[in-house]
């Protein structure tokens, strides 16, 4: 799943889209799910690119409600709307730049479920808090958050993503089997919270993974696929990272 933030304007992310069938096209084979998240003002038109194609597309972000006097805001209907399949709540930019606590974050996976939009949660710990060895308290206080909001039905169908904050966007990452040892922590978290969750959400690892560092992750057994930001900007590089997923 890629995660393009805040790059590329509207006709480069068509051009994406464009170039990204075509290479499919040409390869023949059936590569993993592959879901783009772009920006807002590109989501309808990059939806309108993967019409009709395996490849689905998300939105980065939604505002709790339907429609109303909220100036700015984005609704999961909204988004719904303009072509949305997916959407990405709670990441760590979120919660640290933007101040969304766990509490918002349960919300709006509810609302998001509400808007016949799947939500991909994002979950991880801070530099501080890997240091102090409590990722996996954080992790499930995350997780927890959504007990208020969403039910068991809803939970099957949640996908996860495992972000450790310290290694968005920094280069390090940690170790393969440590990674897998909190995607299987986050199954136990799942199954307690909603029996049989566990087996059936995807679990991805996010953080610096590229298509140089991707196959050992992927090769692990609590780990379904990843979260990419920077290394999916260049069609060339999301595909062989699709490919070495595999």
């Amino acid at each position: 799943m890629a995660n393009w933030k805040m790059h590329k304007t509207v006709e480069e992310g068509r051009a994406f889209g464009r170039h990204l069938i075509r290479r499919l096209s040409e390869a023949g084979d059936q590569p993993p799910t592959l879901v783009v998240c772009p920006t807002l003002p590109g989501l309808w038109p990059l939806a309108r690119e993967f019409a009709g194609t395996p490849v689905g597309v998300g939105a980065q972000n939604l505002d709790l409600g339907r429609e109303g006097a909220l100036t700015g805001a984005v609704s999961g209907y909204l988004l719904r709307e303009a072509g949305a399949q997916f959407v990405i709540i709670g990441h760590s930019e979120r919660r640290q730049v933007f101040h969304e606590t766990d509490d918002v974050i349960g919300q709006k996976v509810a609302q998001a479920y509400q808007s016949r939009l799947r939500p991909i949660l994002c979950v991880g710990e801070s530099a501080q808090e890997y240091r102090q060895g409590s990722t996996l308290s954080v992790v499930e206080r995350q997780l927890q958050a959504l007990a208020p909001y969403v039910d068991d039905k809803m939970m099957q169908t949640l996908i996860v993503a495992y972000e450790p904050v310290w290694a968005i966007g920094t280069g390090e990452v940690p170790e393969p089997g440590q990674a897998n040892h909190v995607a299987a922590a986050i199954r136990e978290v799942l199954d307690r919270m909603a029996p049989g969750s566990g087996e059936n959400v995807p679990v991805l690892y996010g953080g610096s993974v590229n298509a140089k560092n991707i196959r050992p992750f992927m090769g692990e057994k609590d780990i379904d696929g990843a979260l990419v930001g920077g290394a999916s900007l260049q069609v060339e590089e999301f595909l062989a990272m699709a490919r070495n997923s595999c």
